[in-house]
């Protein structure tokens, strides 16, 4: 199992300096596509880059966080995963 962590600082005037959004990017073997879940935001993305989602999310998140007027917090923690089935002969 692979792991990755990225941090991206999101500063406001009134941000939660102890607390972060923690974003899950899982691999999705069947539709074969990386997914980014967050449920304090809400947020669920899904793309077949991991980079390319990992940009999405640092667009798309402080956007809804703004629009469902949610605390801003420090940065949000990406935690990445991937499993893979292995079939024996």
């Amino acid at each position: 199992m692979a792991k990755r962590n990225a941090d991206m600082k999101i500063y406001s005037e009134s941000y939660d300096e102890h607390a972060e959004y923690i974003v899950s990017l899982t691999w999705d073997d069947e539709a074969n596509v990386w997914v980014a879940v967050c449920d304090d935001i809400p947020l669920a993305l899904e793309s077949a880059s991991l980079d390319e989602l990992i940009n999405r999310v640092r667009i798309a998140a402080p956007e809804i966080i703004e629009l469902n007027s949610l605390p801003q917090r420090e940065s949000l923690r990406f935690n990445m995963s991937k499993h893979e089935k292995m079939v024996f002969a």
